[in-house]
């Protein structure tokens, strides 16, 4: 995670609190010393990361159940991300499709757990999936 992807995260999204962008500010005024990257860029990556394998052939995002910060992620850390499925349910109303719930924990280089999230994602069954695993029906739902 470097400072410029942090900064720039926080300009676009208009965040400018001085705990993220004012290194005098950090290490004077805040019991951790340094910026402190910002939280939504920690699980925006984490997201991302999970879409090859969790929802890239999606029909829909439906929901973000929760979203936690676990602990905090400084310039220069590294952040790896683990996904699990926890659950799946067949649609009642349309055959081809169903929801899956899934937990996403995104980790430090050392261990250390940072953020944790649970979503819910609609995608087609193996049944109705073309060889590239995308949905062989148009995706819109109601």
């Amino acid at each position: 995670m470097t400072e410029s992807d942090d900064h720039l995260f926080c300009l676009i999204t208009m965040n400018h609190h001085p705990l993220h962008l004012d290194a005098h500010y950090a290490e004077t005024s805040t019991g951790f010393g340094k910026n402190v990257v910002v939280g939504n860029l920690i699980y925006s990556l984490l997201l991302g990361m999970s879409v090859a394998d969790v929802s890239g052939k999606a029909i829909a995002n439906l929901e973000v159940e929760s979203l936690k910060h676990v602990a905090p992620t400084f310039h220069g850390d590294t952040i790896y991300g683990v996904t699990t499925v926890l659950g799946k349910v067949e649609s009642t109303s349309k055959p081809d499709r169903g929801v899956v719930t899934v937990e996403t924990r995104g980790y430090k280089q050392d261990g250390t757990m940072v953020c944790v999230f649970r979503r819910r994602v609609m995608v087609p069954k193996k049944s109705h999936a073309t060889d590239d695993g995308l949905p062989s029906f148009p995706v819109s739902t109601p």
